[in-house]
């Protein structure tokens, strides 16, 4: 007979919350409730910052310290907050590390308001060969590359920059399964796209008499705070994006917030991740990957889905994006049980029903 806690799938709620008292998953101090999100593990930032002279994959055979003294330039204690600068590269031990089973995977991505900083934040293992990607029996801690982009930022112990999704097997959507589970719960607003998963396009043409269509990081700004919520105005971080042709031109090297044109939701027994950027559709890319937790854009929502906010970089050469252009997809995957809690449910979920929507550091208005 077939055990169902090995039927492929997301791993849900109360399935981490069994996990972090079973030990699969190890943290000092102890997971708290709202570490758990219905799809994902938010992981804690720990004591310490170790300053490397380059981004690094450990590599099979080495662990994370062998390469902080092969790379290493200092180190500095997180306890009463410090400035991570910009466009420098560290390396934090995790509060957070695993003991998985031989059936389970883990894959980590960005936090949605990290990703909205332009933090690129990675988690490396000992032995890795990939960023994210935590392959089937991993036992070791975990460790947080950050790289702060357009922002230098002050960060404390137990801050959640990350999180971490658990899966056996592979539970993927194909596009015919994408196109029925469609048909029967509406996952996108206007015409659906199906291409190795659902395709979802840039909106820059507003409604009404608006004309923003999105934001761009200013190259010399203050710190921010991350623990300050609401705190800042956008104005002293971001210049405003403005188009009545359904066009602009991005710039080589600079940092934008987009929105999606579509309105995307994720039913409660799914979850969704962005794939990666694709090289062929232009001198860009969606700058992180991101989860999309099983409830997105659902019964909060109304039901009529929630925008995606795109985090876009541009590289090489000017480019002209335009209105409904293509820019990504989603990735779907059931979920091997529904979860307890669905994002926007009952749980702090800063962005369901978003639209353009910068992260929640900065005030409305």
């Amino acid at each position: 007979m077939t055990n169902p806690a090995d039927a492929p799938g997301v791993l849900p709620a109360q399935t981490l919350r069994d996990m972090a008292a079973r030990g699969v998953i190890t943290a000092s101090p102890a997971v708290v409730p709202e570490q758990i999100q219905p799809a994902s593990l938010d992981l804690r930032l720990g004591t310490r910052a170790y300053r490397v002279r380059a981004s690094f994959l450990t590599g099979k055979g080495a662990s994370v310290a062998d390469r902080l003294a092969e790379f290493g330039m200092h180190s500095m204690d997180l306890t009463g907050g410090a400035v991570l600068e910009k466009g420098c590269v560290y390396v934090v031990p995790l509060c957070e590390g695993l003991a998985l089973p031989e059936a389970v995977q883990a894959v980590a991505n960005a936090k949605s308001s990290t990703g909205r900083l332009d933090l690129l934040t990675r988690v490396i293992t000992d032995g890795g060969v990939e960023f994210d990607r935590i392959p089937p029996g991993y036992c070791g801690p975990l460790f947080a590359e950050i790289c702060p982009r357009s922002f230098s930022v002050l960060v404390r112990p137990g801050m959640r920059l990350n999180q971490i999704r658990f899966r056996i097997g592979d539970a993927r959507l194909s596009d015919a399964e994408l196109l029925a589970l469609h048909g029967a719960e509406r996952l996108v607003s206007g015409a659906a796209h199906f291409d190795d998963g659902l395709g979802f396009s840039v909106d820059l043409r507003p409604e009404g008499q608006n004309t923003r269509v999105g934001y761009r990081a200013k190259p010399h700004t203050g710190v921010i705070d991350l623990d300050r919520i609401s705190a800042y105005a956008a104005r002293d971080f971001w210049e405003e994006l403005h188009s009545d042709t359904g066009q602009i031109i991005l710039d080589p090297g600079a940092f934008y917030i987009l929105v999606s044109r579509e309105a995307v939701h994720i039913p409660p027994d799914y979850a969704a991740e962005m794939a990666p950027y694709l090289a062929m559709v232009g001198e860009f890319r969606v700058h992180y990957a991101g989860f999309f937790d099983p409830g997105f854009g659902h019964d909060s929502a109304g039901g009529a889905g929630s925008r995606g906010v795109l985090e876009v970089r541009c590289h090489e050469a000017p480019f002209v994006l335009e209105h409904g252009q293509r820019v990504g997809r989603l990735i779907y995957e059931r979920m091997q049980a529904r979860p307890e809690t669905l994002y926007g449910a009952g749980i702090a979920s800063n962005y369901q029903g978003q639209g353009l929507k910068l992260s929640k550091h900065f005030r409305a208005g």
